[in-house]
């Protein structure tokens, strides 16, 4: 197994706390869970989503899963980890504004990229 760079351990830590706050937030709002806690499902999808951004081969070169050329989550899992961002998405600005931007930023300097 070849060794990671720093940024790149850094950028699989920053999608995985992304991600996880996500999930938090969708937990606490459709489940009715305490800030910080998750009910077993959302357990088990942060467990999924973190395993497969860990063993993620393209994390030097992609911005976030949904939009890599390869998806490697299963078709339940996607469905889930979608109703997850569709309504954590638009609360992050209030919950957690700087990831929030972070996560804009890094999406327009991708499509910028693309453009070019």
């Amino acid at each position: 197994m070849k060794t990671e760079t720093k940024e790149i351990q850094e950028k699989r830590k920053k999608e995985i706390e992304t991600v996880s706050t996500m999930i938090e937030i969708y937990c606490h709002g459709s489940h009715g869970t305490k800030k910080g806690a998750l009910c077993e499902q959302c357990e088990k999808l942060k467990e999924y989503t973190t395993a497969r951004t860990m063993h993620c081969p393209f994390m030097e070169t992609k911005t976030f899963c949904s939009a890599c050329k390869v998806h490697c989550y299963s078709k339940k899992m996607q469905e889930e980890i979608r109703k997850v961002m569709r309504y954590a998405g638009p609360r992050m600005l209030f919950v957690h504004p700087v990831l929030a931007i972070r996560h804009v930023k890094v999406t327009l300097q991708n499509k910028r990229k693309q453009a070019d």
